[in-house]
């Protein structure tokens, strides 16, 4: 199963659910080695990570190498990772209409996929300091470990 998680730029919420999902994923023996993830953008064009995302994942004890290798992807330039994921992934609703039609059966909000209700996850690009964006990187990884759940009940 290959798995994609999308928001508007891929330098915030995107990025951290590919990284922290990853490692949840490959720490899981059930699942470890069945499902591939990525992440990219459906709106704007980033070249690297938020200087805060990059500190919430630090804190979360990747490395800065691991982190300083990443680079933002986005829908207009990489097609081939849309088309190939089985599951799109994304923060809101919106994102979903931003998708080409194709796309569009193949997405739901992280909170749709991790608990079956719709809860927009929110932006914290704009976060004023690394605390109010750790707490959004929060809820996140909440999801994220729900989200985990779930696919190994469906499995």
């Amino acid at each position: 199963m290959k798995i994609l998680f999308v928001c508007s730029s891929n330098v915030c919420r995107s990025p951290y659910c590919e990284f922290m999902f990853r490692r949840m994923v490959s720490e899981d023996e059930e699942l470890r080695g069945k499902i591939e993830i990525d992440s990219a953008a459906v709106l704007n064009h980033s070249l690297s990570l938020h200087p805060k995302s990059r500190q919430a994942l630090i804190n979360e004890g990747f490395s800065a190498e691991e982190l300083d290798a990443f680079k933002s992807k986005h829908l207009k330039e990489c097609r081939e990772v849309f088309d190939a994921a089985d599951m799109i992934i994304g923060m809101t609703r919106w994102h979903k209409w931003l998708l080409p039609k194709a796309d569009k059966k193949k997405y739901k909000t992280l909170s749709e996929a991790a608990t079956g209700k719709y809860r927009a996850i929110p932006d914290p690009f704009l976060a004023p300091n690394q605390e109010v964006y750790d707490r959004a990187m929060g809820v996140i990884k909440e999801y994220l470990i729900k989200f985990l759940k779930r696919l190994k009940e469906e499995k």
